[in-house]
């Protein structure tokens, strides 16, 4: 096992969303606030070989926790799948090859729940990754992460670099993404219900049937085990990080409207697509390799995230979301 708080650790993406649970778990551990580096896109734009470079020259890492990604939702990845491709293969390639190349020690790679194929039984299994073609909207992202999982598994047998591979469902939490353009599921949702009631209007419209299922991580155990990663594990064989119940669209759509306190009704947008019919993964690997289960409950977890949202945009939404975490399930 190794000893974090004597290491260099750089965590790319590390001002971000998940990149800020990360580090937070970092700190907690002893690691010095001088010995973590966070590469700003204003100085290295990571999809550019040079810049990963010099990045490599600048911080001298002994492990790199790689978190930085072109993310979005069905809109955002439908829209714009080139980018969302080559953004994404060109940053994870760039950066194994010249962590080889300076000798890093430990290579840590977040891949996704959109690697696995649109038909995947469920729960999935980490040995399903490869039984089948991704759900067309996200496909050219999580082909991109998966194919890293190949890259480093070459690397490890032809060159020794060690690394490890994590697989999160969605994630969600305070600090989340709320921007229509390119937010995920649950803070789009949350937005959606607490303009409509801010406005006074009596419906929302989602997207799809509604009938999709997914699965949800807050954000802070998905930072807590991608630490035991880094910590524990040296060969990169996908791990699975999921948490709770597996919950469809619709369900979600309603508990999000009361824990929001919205009342109104909900248009399904039946022209617009699902996305994957069913998402649910199986964490014994996790349990196993990590010691790792999620310690946030969906309730608590929804709750701390409409409250966040609310004091982050006004105090005048968050009388309202008080006392519904408890019309939510575990």
């Amino acid at each position: 096992m190794i000893e974090l708080s004597e290491k260099r650790i750089a965590v790319t993406g590390g001002a971000g969303f998940l990149g800020t649970a990360v580090v937070k778990s970092l700190l907690c551990r002893g690691v010095p606030r001088h010995q973590i580096y966070i590469p700003r896109s204003s100085e290295y734009n990571l999809v550019n070989e040079q810049d990963v470079i010099r990045m490599y020259s600048d911080y001298n890492p002994q492990i790199v926790i790689h978190l930085a990604a072109e993310v979005g939702g069905i809109g955002a990845n439908m829209a714009q799948p080139g980018r969302f491709f080559y953004s994404n293969m060109a940053m994870g390639m760039h950066l194994v090859e010249h962590a080889r190349l300076c000798g890093l020690e430990k290579f840590i790679h977040t891949g996704t729940v959109c690697a696995y194929p649109k038909y995947c039984s469920i729960p999935f299994q980490e040995e399903d990754i490869w039984n089948g073609y991704p759900e067309e909207t996200n496909a050219p992202y999580g082909v991109a992460k998966k194919a890293l999982f190949v890259m480093l598994d070459g690397y490890h047998r032809q060159y020794g670099l060690k690394s490890s591979v994590v697989v999160p469902v969605n994630l969600y939490g305070p600090g989340d993404n709320f921007n229509p353009a390119s937010s995920h599921v649950i803070p789009a949702l949350i937005k959606k219900c607490l303009d409509a009631k801010r406005e006074g209007r009596k419906e929302i419209s989602c997207w799809g049937t509604g009938s999709a299922t997914r699965q949800f991580l807050f954000v802070e155990d998905a930072a807590e085990a991608i630490v035991r990663a880094a910590e524990m594990i040296d060969t990169p064989e996908p791990i699975n990080l999921g948490g709770g119940q597996e919950i469809s669209i619709r369900n979600l759509v309603q508990l999000i409207a009361q824990v929001c306190d919205f009342d109104g009704d909900v248009l399904w947008d039946t022209s617009k697509p699902d996305g994957q019919p069913r998402r649910s993964i199986d964490i014994t690997r996790a349990k196993d390799s990590l010691a790792w289960q999620p310690e946030v409950s969906f309730s608590e977890g929804m709750q701390r995230t409409v409250e966040w949202y609310c004091r982050t945009q006004s105090t005048d939404l968050f009388h309202s979301v008080d006392s519904y975490s408890d019309r939510l399930v575990a």
